[in-house]
């Protein structure tokens, strides 16, 4: 056998802390170790946990100063400091530490979030140390330690039975919907479920020698670049790029034509702070947390921001069957009478086999069906011997009204037609249920020796009530969905069919290739570390990647996907893992986070366009200002004046009235980039033409055209701030109360410092109203040109 890592399983003995390599461990002693002997294995094996590692404060705040955007703004800071303008220094680095503080404010509530969610798989266990028995923590727990196992304890280490039987639930760890019966000499997983029964074990491995320990550290190694992470590299790669050309141009004219040095290098410095999308990186992170917010109120938490604007994009979401799509929990699906026995009195009769109370998921199931149909003239239960690992049966004593004494039997269809009357007719039934999926359970009356078969009861993990609408609805999302389950063949399909997955199955070990991995739609009998690599060969194939889970087995490719869902039922180790958690049942969050993801997309997407448009006129814009007027027409400090009421007020539209797209949106950066090009061009020839008639027609001096070069870039990109935020025509949809506010406010400031000469040259009123009036004939130009763009762009 192999471990979740592809390893081979360690021996069911395994060698001990202080022996050689490669020693066996020798049986347990009764009497269990010596504190002393755990004492010491404590210290040389370590404790019975999992490691959690996580950047140190320091290394993360250090990651929010050590990336492009950050680099810029701080090279422009020491430009600043050189230049002596030390006010203006001070004001870029509060917008460098504002853009740091806040992306590690979201991120420390997310990590808030997720400690709170998380919880020891066993707190405590009970042990044998120095001959008696006590109750120690789990962490506590050492290799050679002899525990006791009973109902309704979770299973604290990996551990080999060596007395007693028990009926364990590992479906968190290996994904099988069936509870397993276990003896002597058999091997529990920790995190496992006790069922029924009682048992001693010994301990074989703690802590990440575990095979959940195994599973976490395919969860440390699982990893994938988020899109927000690309977007800005990207967005700031290609403005870089194109600005950086325009900026050693600059400085190349400037040289050509003997510009003194104390003119040269704030135009530099200038050109350097207009090529910054300062904000871009705190937009993400606001967008996204104004998405969480909306989520929250909706049954989602998210527990990494990304993964908000991540929902956006995912066009493939992998689903775990057994406790996702499914319940995680036996019920009645069927039921077969033989005559003289109806449904009822075959339920009835099973109940009376069955213990009540208790946490066997078989009688748990037959109790809840058998409620449903009530029967009155049952006979009294005098005798009940659970169920049995040993004969595979439950059995009671009935006596009914007048005294008669009969048996009830319940078990395994095999086992029970062995003790009773042949019954030739039951065979081609019960194999109709199982290649259903069913699991059959036989129940059997009548006299101890004329016992004859009343029925025949199918038992499954249905489907959740809304997994099918589920389906349905991300299918005319544009998302596909996947169903990838530990069980076998044959119960997958049946879920499959039940919930509306359609397609080629793939019921072996390992995954395919990934050039044929898209060609099937359920995926059977598959391992935790199968999952893993299939969501990473679906994002080899270009896929943006979901995967929803329960378990400790779906950890790893809850981490590895772009946008990992943990149901609410979901183990600690998954909800760690996963980007966002379901905290309300059902699957309805899955689908009101796609929407709110494309929401919040499209806020995103509205401020990078204009970013980009923005930043590119405005180098631009500073080059043609030099030819026209032989001056840089804009200073370092009018430069930071825009910045903090244009870039930082724009970024209201992280709460903006926007419509979610119909498919996946992926970031189209290339077009983008075009899109903000073509743009551009006709936002600079507005921005030049104003500058022209300001000179050449109004006569203006160089101060005074520098302050309408504020002005004019302020009124133009509100301009084109509201042309970017709709895809279609810019009046088609009302936009956001706080958009519209800090539009006012921006324009108010600008307006006010222009006309009154407050940090700039003053200039007139009816200077100021003209060029408010050209930017919204500008408006309505780049409006029409956008549709065309967007339309070949494939920009939606």
């Amino acid at each position: 056998m192999r471990d979740v890592c592809g390893r081979p399983e360690p021996p069911l003995t395994q060698s001990l802390p202080g022996l050689p390599a490669g020693t066996l461990a020798i049986a347990p002693d009764p009497d269990g170790l010596s504190t002393a002997d755990a004492a010491r294995r404590l210290k040389e094996g370590g404790a019975n946990a999992i490691a959690d590692v996580r950047p140190h404060p320091l290394r993360r705040a250090a990651g929010k100063l050590w990336a492009p955007v950050p680099w810029m703004l701080e090279a422009a800071i020491l430009l600043q400091l050189g230049l002596g303008d030390y006010v203006g220094a001070g004001i870029v680095l509060l917008l460098l530490l504002f853009n740091a503080a806040l992306g590690l404010f979201q991120e420390g509530r997310a990590q808030a979030t997720v400690d709170a969610l998380k919880s020891r798989l066993a707190l405590v266990a009970t042990v044998r140390r120095d001959g008696g028995w006590t109750t120690v923590p789990a962490a506590g727990l050492v290799a050679g330690d002899v525990i006791k196992l009973s109902l309704g304890a979770v299973v604290a280490a990996d551990v080999t039975l060596t007395s007693g039987s028990l009926l364990l639930d590992q479906s968190m760890l290996t994904g099988e919907s069936a509870a397993t019966e276990a003896g002597a000499g058999a091997r529990a997983f920790a995190g496992a479920l006790v069922r029924r029964g009682e048992a001693v074990a010994e301990v074989v491995a703690t802590g990440e020698r575990t095979k959940f320990g195994r599973t976490a550290e395919l969860v440390r190694t699982a990893k994938v670049e988020s899109s927000q992470q690309k977007t800005v590299l990207r967005v700031v790669r290609n403005l870089v790029l194109f600005n950086g050309g325009v900026t050693i141009l600059l400085g190349a004219y400037s040289l050509s034509v003997s510009m003194p040095l104390s003119e040269m290098v704030p135009l530099l410095l200038v050109a350097i702070l207009s090529s910054i999308p300062v904000a871009l990186p705190s937009m993400f992170t606001l967008a996204a947390a104004v998405g969480a917010r909306a989520l929250s109120s909706r049954g989602v938490l998210p527990t990494s921001l990304s993964a908000v604007d991540e929902a956006a994009g995912i066009d493939i979401l992998c689903s775990d069957k057994t406790g996702t799509l499914t319940r995680n929990e036996l019920a009645v699906m069927s039921v077969h009478a033989m005559p003289p026995y109806d449904e009822a009195h075959v339920l009835a009769l099973a109940a009376l086999a069955s213990a009540d109370g208790g946490q066997d998921p078989v009688d748990t199931a037959i109790l809840r069906a058998s409620q449903g149909k009530p029967v009155t003239d049952l006979p009294l239960r005098v005798t009940f011997i659970p169920f049995d690992p040993a004969v595979k049966r439950a059995e009671a004593t009935l006596r009914d009204k007048n005294g008669a004494v009969s048996q009830v039997l319940k078990g395994a269809f095999t086992t029970i037609t062995s003790l009773i009357k042949p019954c030739a007719s039951a065979a081609p039934i019960v194999d109709e249920m199982e290649a259903s999926g069913f699991r059959v359970l036989a129940v059997a009356t009548g006299a101890p020796d004329t016992l004859t078969l009343a029925g025949l009861i199918a038992l499954s993990d249905p489907p959740r009530d809304d997994s099918a609408a589920l389906v349905t609805e991300l299918h005319e999302l544009g998302v596909r969905t996947v169903m990838v389950t530990g069980d076998a063949r044959k119960t997958a399909e049946t879920v499959a069919a039940s919930v509306g997955i359609q397609g080629s199955v793939w019921a072996t070990t390992p995954m395919p290739g990934y050039q044929d991995v898209e060609s099937y739609s359920i995926f059977a009998g598959v391992l935790p570390e199968d999952k893993y690599q299939l969501v990473k060969a679906l994002q080899q194939r270009g896929h943006i990647v979901g995967m929803c889970g329960d378990g400790a087995n779906d950890a790893p490719a809850l981490r590895q996907a772009q946008m990992g869902i943990a149901v609410s039922t979901a183990t600690d180790v998954a909800k760690s893992a996963a980007g966002a958690v379901l905290t309300e049942a059902g699957l309805g969050g899955i689908v009101a986070l796609v929407r709110e993801g494309r929401i919040t997309f499209q806020r995103i997407l509205t401020y990078t366009l204009r970013s980009i448009v923005h930043k590119i006129v405005q180098v631009l814009f500073l080059a043609a200002g030099l030819l026209l007027t032989g001056h840089a027409i804009l200073t370092p400090t009018l430069m930071v004046l825009m910045m903090v009421t244009g870039d930082f007020l724009a970024m209201s539209s992280s709460t903006d009235n926007v419509r979610p797209s119909p498919h996946p949106n992926i970031w189209r950066i290339r077009n983008l980039t075009i899109a903000g090009i073509a743009l551009g061009i006709v936002d600079l020839i507005f921005c030049v033409a104003c500058l022209a008639v300001a000179k050449f027609v109004l006569g203006l001096d160089t101060n005074a055209l520098r302050t309408v070069a504020v002005v004019t870039l302020v009124f133009s990109g509100q301009a084109v701030f509201y042309v970017a935020r709709e895809r279609q025509h810019l009046w088609s949809s009302r936009p956001g109360r706080w958009l519209v506010v800090s539009s006012v406010v921006d324009l108010t400031i600008i307006s006010t410092l222009a006309i009154g000469g407050v940090l700039m040259t003053a200039v007139p009123f009816e200077v100021v109203a003209a060029l408010l009036a050209a930017a919204v004939v500008l408006a309505i130009v780049l409006d029409t040109l956008k549709q065309t763009l967007f339309r070949h762009l494939m920009i939606a």
